[in-house]
């Protein structure tokens, strides 16, 4: 069972309302899907990683669209986590 909620990664980015909701909604799902489609166990995807996704991804409308290092490096640790 995945652990992330869209609530969780909100919490872990400093934003509050639900303004934003939509949109962090289709990069969390699209984070989300990276994950699982890349073979990580959904017990080993937290808010954390999912987080890291969505901040890379939203980048706070500047659009470049990139995952950067740090979450491609943490991804590939949990994918061989028992």
């Amino acid at each position: 069972m995945i652990s992330a909620t869209l609530d969780s990664v909100k919490a872990a980015l400093g934003v509050t309302g639900n303004y934003q909701d939509d949109t962090l909604q289709i990069y969390f799902d699209d984070v989300i899907d990276f994950l699982t489609n890349s073979g990580i166990k959904p017990q080993n995807i937290t808010s954390g990683i999912v987080a890291r996704g969505v901040a890379d991804l939203w980048n706070y409308g500047g659009g470049d669209g990139k995952l950067s290092s740090y979450f491609i490096q943490r991804a590939a640790q949990l994918k061989y986590k028992n």
